[in-house]
């Protein structure tokens, strides 16, 4: 009988090598949660709902444009941009990645069966009998090594949530970005548009006027050349605003083939209400997702060189086995079962350096992500202060612009006046009404810009600019 128990552990035991496996953080974590863990399945429940993406990018702030279409093509941007996708789809990889190192902090159970024929000495008949092993094994965590390393995937998983934060800021500020600037190459194109006509204008008259002998041949080429290069600028500025149209179509996750058909308001009826803040608050700046990402690797750094500590000390294993071994009838009877439970500690003696190399190296990285986070909480405060000051001269740069458009347009009113009076030729006012039209195209570029800059100083201070 001893040889055939003997027989059929080592049938087992080869079979467990095959047989499937058990793992009992599944079990559990489907069940009774561990207290560790219930903060993490929170969170990952809290998915179902797309609300904490709108907090990400502070919708209510886009309300400052006055614009529902821009608005619509960042809640567009939301549900159907792929980056956002991937940037999610990122997070639950490194939140399953948790739970597998979690899962390392629970014994493992698996189980193994396999058939068996002996034929015993003395005897002519071949008997039948059936082993079914059960083993546990559980890796004692007293010195919390593999507590400490289930922490430091949580800090990643952590990481993940502010690199898809960070993503649905950057693609909301190109969506607002793009817009605007389609929205500046309309009115380009419109004031554009009229300066062709005059610069076409312009050339039909110098050619009238060479006829007559009142203007050279060579005012007339210098007047073909204006009205050629006008035209070659709206060629230009059609491109431009097509090309812009099909990256507004890929990021709020439409074909580019829809870009000419995207709705959008004239700059004329986008409006800014929002008053320039006269600094910003330092607890706005270290809520960027930069910085707090900047700072809990910080912390998960620091784990990881106390890992690399624990790593000198001896890994502890308990193992347990109830073996069952006989007839299918008798398969579960305490004479045919045999239960063992032992343990035993492991500690490398010698590894070549490699344990006192890896806590160097472990070292190292700390003071390098260290650095990193001064380095990103200067660069914050850089970001934040550079975009204010484009916002404020922007600012004073429209005002002026605008006032330089009045005196050209009081400007203009007199040359009206001189050309009603026949004091100025034709010519002379077309020009003059050339002049005026290049003034406003160059209004409604630094009004784009000045729009443009606040999203940026929106991005700097991570969405969180009141």
């Amino acid at each position: 009988m001893k040889k055939v128990i003997s027989t059929a552990i080592i049938l087992s035991l080869a079979l467990i090598q095959t047989t499937p496996c058990m793992n009992l953080a599944y079990a559990q974590s489907s069940t009774a949660t561990p207290k560790q863990f219930k903060s993490m399945i929170k969170k990952d429940k809290k998915k179902v709902s797309d609300d904490y993406k709108y907090e990400y990018i502070n919708m209510p702030w886009w309300d400052v444009f006055n614009d529902d279409i821009l608005k619509g093509y960042i809640e567009k941007a939301i549900v159907n941009n792929y980056d956002l996708k991937m940037a999610t789809l990122n997070v639950e990889e490194f939140y399953q990645q948790t739970r597998i190192q979690f899962a390392n902090q629970l014994p493992m159970a698996a189980v193994g069966g396999g058939p068996a024929l002996y034929k015993a000495p003395g005897t002519s008949s071949t008997d039948s009998a059936f082993g079914l092993p059960f083993i546990v094994n559980y890796e004692a965590d007293i010195f919390l090594k593999n507590r400490d390393k289930t922490k430091a995937s949580k800090k990643l998983y952590e990481n993940s949530k502010f690199d898809e934060r960070a993503a649905y800021i950057s693609i909301a500020g190109a969506v607002g970005t793009t817009y605007l600037n389609i929205v500046n190459l309309d009115k380009v194109i419109e004031i554009q548009t009229d300066i062709v006509a005059l610069r076409k204008k312009i050339y039909e008259l110098t050619q009238v006027s060479n006829q007559e002998g009142l203007t050279s041949t060579a005012d007339t080429v210098r007047a073909n050349k204006a009205f050629v290069k006008s035209e070659t600028d709206l060629i230009e500025y059609n491109k431009q605003r097509d090309i812009l149209l099909n990256q507004l179509s890929v990021l709020i996750g439409e074909s580019p083939e829809s870009g000419k058909t995207l709705a959008r308001k004239s700059l004329d009826e986008i409006t800014y209400n929002q008053k320039i803040p006269d600094y910003i608050e330092s607890e706005v700046i270290m809520q960027r997702p930069d910085y707090l990402k900047a700072e809990n690797s910080v912390e998960k750094a620091g784990i990881d060189v106390r890992v690399a500590r624990k790593e000198f000390l001896p890994s502890i294993n308990l193992t347990g086995l109830a073996l069952f071994n006989g007839n299918f009838e008798s398969l579960f009877t305490t004479k045919n079962s045999l239960l063992l439970l032992g343990g035993g500690f492991l500690l490398p003696l010698f590894t070549g350096g490699q344990r006192i190399a890896n806590l160097r190296l472990k070292k190292a990285t700390y003071e390098r992500i260290l650095q990193n986070y001064y380095k990103t909480n200067l660069t914050a405060i850089q970001e934040v202060n550079d975009a204010l000051v484009k916002v404020r001269k922007d600012k004073e740069k429209i005002d002026q612009t605008l006032k330089q458009a009045n005196l050209e347009k009081a400007d203009y009113k007199f040359s009206e006046m001189k050309y009603s009076e026949g004091t100025i030729s034709l010519l002379d006012l077309i020009q003059q009404k050339e002049n005026l039209l290049y003034i406003d195209q160059l209004v409604a570029q630094n009004k784009v810009e000045f729009m443009i800059d606040y999203i940026g100083l929106y991005k700097a201070t991570g969405s969180k600019l009141q």
